[in-house]
């Protein structure tokens, strides 16, 4: 604990005092939450509220078991079918948290003598997922579809999986979702995409990058979560009806785990029908993003035009990155540090999320908070850092008003 104290590195729990939303009350204070990934602002939404408690009137407050005993019931197969017929996929199958949906399929689809190609900045679960599949794992560079090729290359004649975040967690851009389903058609491959940042924040509605892109006949399993952009908690994986099946046979983390409890379910179908019924919630939240980014700017960090709402403002080393996380926070705004090892080591940064229910207002002000909070530091200043990472695959089109 002392090195990690010397090394900015010691993490603790803050307790927040009140419900999520734009704002928290933390340590006896309001302040304006800018870490959160209620993207869509739905968390404490009055709809998911009242669903809550209804179902856990019908159904009690939990599953009681596993899926494959009785656990499964029927608010699990209402959501699965139109989680489904939202991402534009036949089949759907949940699981209990996006950990272990990433370390269920990864490890139920590949196993010893085949291979995972996996993204060097993809999710700590799907590194995991990897590594409990027992398969081969080569790591090729981040977004990089030369290194790809040079994996599935090597992986030749065996069974192989590409594995990649469409967004991606700290950086906010975009996996180059198109080569990568080409290359992977090319070599016969498997291609798995974690949405869980995208649904709800990129796509026509918010279905997502694969959707965004047309890529649902060359992406097998598309993974998301019910625990950001629509408010609740549990995962789920989208395929077709045979890899479904398998997955229900074969992931360990599904046959394993108790059930989600129905309470939790209802919540994310409510989330999920306001976002199917209401496309301008993913409107308002590129508008936020854009507003936020052009008042970071205006603060004099280097932010180019994007719509995604994660800002990554990098610092470099942990101690800084900590430093003006408390000084922000003193300043009425949670903007939280994120050190190695979840980011490489040389990137510690704040980790600024906006979501559709802050005002105008809000992120003028969280935005001004974070500027002045960075000038207080005498070293180590971001103004002079290149412009973020968050611009730098340009897979996605830009965004657009129009109704979806």
């Amino acid at each position: 604990m002392r090195d990690l104290r010397r090394d900015g590195l010691y993490r603790q729990l803050r307790v927040v005092e009140s419900a999520q939303g734009p704002t928290v009350r933390l340590a006896g204070r309001d302040v304006i939450l800018l870490c959160s990934n209620d993207y869509l602002g739905l968390a404490g939404h009055p709809s998911l509220r009242d669903a809550v408690a209804a179902a856990a009137e019908r159904w009690g407050a939990g599953a009681g078991a596993s899926r494959l005993v009785s656990g499964n019931m029927s608010p699990h197969a209402e959501l699965e079918q139109e989680l489904a017929d939202f991402k534009g996929y036949q089949r759907c199958v949940l699981f209990g948290s996006g950990f272990l949906a990433n370390v269920g399929v990864l490890s139920a689809l590949a196993g010893r003598g085949d291979v995972i190609l996996s993204d060097e900045l993809n999710h700590a679960s799907i590194v995991d997922g990897c590594r409990l599949s027992r398969a081969e794992t080569i790591v090729y560079k981040h977004a990089d579809l030369e290194s790809l090729e040079h994996g599935l290359r090597q992986a030749r004649g065996r069974d192989t999986v590409v594995v990649t975040d469409a967004v991606f967690s700290m950086d906010g851009d975009l996996a180059p979702l198109r080569g990568i389903a080409e290359l992977a058609q090319r070599h016969g491959a498997r291609v798995v995409v974690d949405e869980a940042h995208a649904t709800g924040v990129v796509g026509p509605g918010g279905r997502g990058l694969v959707a965004a892109l047309g890529l649902h006949d060359h992406v097998d399993v598309v993974i998301g979560t019910l625990g950001k952009a629509l408010g609740s908690y549990g995962a789920f994986a989208c395929s077709g009806p045979h890899i479904a099946e398998f997955l229900i046979n074969r992931a360990r983390t599904l046959i394993y785990s108790t059930a989600l409890p129905p309470p939790t379910v209802a919540g994310a179908l409510a989330g999920l029908r306001l976002l199917a019924g209401d496309s301008a919630l993913v409107r308002r939240l590129w508008d936020r993003a854009r507003l936020l980014r052009g008042s970071l700017a205006r603060g004099g960090f280097q932010i180019a035009e994007s719509e995604m709402p994660i800002v990554p403002l990098i610092f470099g080393a942990p101690s800084v990155a900590l430093a003006i996380c408390e000084e922000a926070l003193t300043e009425g705004v949670f903007v939280q540090a994120i050190r190695p090892p979840t980011v490489p080591r040389g990137t510690s940064r704040l980790r600024a999320v906006v979501t559709a229910a802050h005002t105008d207002h809000q992120c003028r002000k969280a935005a001004l908070a974070i500027a002045k909070a960075a000038a207080n530091r005498d070293r180590h200043s971001p103004f002079d850092r290149p412009v973020p990472l968050v611009e730098r695959t340009g897979e996605m089109p830009r965004q657009t008003t129009s109704s979806t």
